[in-house]
């Protein structure tokens, strides 16, 4: 004797359904992501290092994802081959002399393989080709690095400060050039007796060109100083006139 009533029928049937449906677009979403309705092509390189690229994480060229991670296998104790799948349509982008290089999502993102363009000229790869591969930078490595320099910085810092605190004492050169006032005024003083001397020296150079015994020798100086200027000046002008001309030539054929 069937106990289910109508409205429970309908409701388990359209349950199934919602179920199969959700399935199925699972499936589809999957394999569009795993590439199994694409046509793809295979293609592996080789890393010392991989820095935590699992299988399934994309694979980029030019900015956008063409493929997943396949496989990953240690072949010895230096060196991990990576197979990727790639889609059938950048194959004709992807040339013999492009690199694979390991990158992230972000800063903290998920790792992901990276192809670089190669050049015009280079053969397109063919199934199953290795490429090259450049290998990644330890986040280890970076932060040992930023360490190194924070502390140098530090030190750095330490010193100023020690400088400066010299400084403000009073203590060394420079610190009692700053705080001792009768250095400044020593200093100004003998700037003033610097420009006093380079007067008095002006005062005698005049003197002396107006002496008799010397006046012929500074004029002597002030005619070729003349002369030199005006032998400058002919020749700029035989240079301008020569070039004058053969403009005028030039235009006249």
């Amino acid at each position: 004797m069937d106990t289910h009533t109508p409205k429970f029928k309908i409701r388990l049937g359209l349950f199934i359904i919602g179920g199969l449906a959700i399935f199925v677009i699972a499936i589809f979403i999957i394999g569009k992501q795993q590439h199994l309705f694409n046509p793809v092509f295979k293609m592996t390189t080789t890393f010392y290092n991989v820095s935590g690229l699992q299988v399934g994480n994309n694979i980029r060229f030019s900015g956008i994802t063409v493929g997943i991670v396949d496989n990953i296998n240690i072949i010895n104790d230096s060196t991990v081959q990576v197979d990727m799948l790639i889609e059938k349509d950048v194959q004709m982008f992807i040339k013999t002399d492009c690199k694979v290089a390991i990158g992230s999502e972000g800063l903290i993102g998920d790792r992901l393989l990276v192809i670089t363009q190669g050049s015009t000229g280079a053969p397109v790869v063919k199934e199953g080709q290795q490429l090259l591969s450049a290998e990644p930078v330890e986040i280890d490595a970076i932060m040992a690095s930023l360490q190194v320099t924070a502390g140098n910085a530090a030190i750095i810092s330490a010193q100023l400060a020690e400088i400066m605190l010299n400084i403000n004492s009073g203590n060394g050169t420079l610190g009692r050039l700053i705080s001792d006032s009768a250095i400044a005024q020593d200093l100004s003083a003998t700037m003033s007796n610097i420009r006093s001397s380079t007067k008095g020296l002006d005062e005698n150079m005049n003197a002396a060109k107006e002496n008799f015994l010397l006046k012929g020798y500074f004029n002597r100086k002030a005619k070729e100083a003349e002369e030199a200027r005006k032998d400058s000046a002919d020749r700029k002008a035989a240079e301008q006139n020569a070039i004058d001309k053969a403009n005028r030539k030039k235009n006249k054929k």
